[in-house]
């Protein structure tokens, strides 16, 4: 039994690192593989939050007035 869970661990522990890994784009030297070279997609994400932020805000505005009216 303990070799079974030994043999188990040692067989993630190897092959944990390929599942991980990615293979990236064949490159060319300086190339860097998109342009304008920053290349982050920024701008979905954090619009995504800031309007997510204004939601909760605004529920929370909501709630607390009504509240203070009550």
């Amino acid at each position: 039994m303990r070799t079974r869970i030994f043999l188990l661990i040692f067989l993630i522990f190897c092959f944990s690192n390929i599942c991980i890994s990615q293979i990236g784009p064949p490159s060319s030297g300086d190339d860097p593989g998109c342009w304008p070279p920053p290349c982050v997609p920024i701008d979905g994400g954090i619009s995504l939050l800031i309007a997510a932020g204004a939601i909760y805000g605004g529920i929370k505005l909501y709630s607390k007035n009504k509240n203070i009216k009550n």
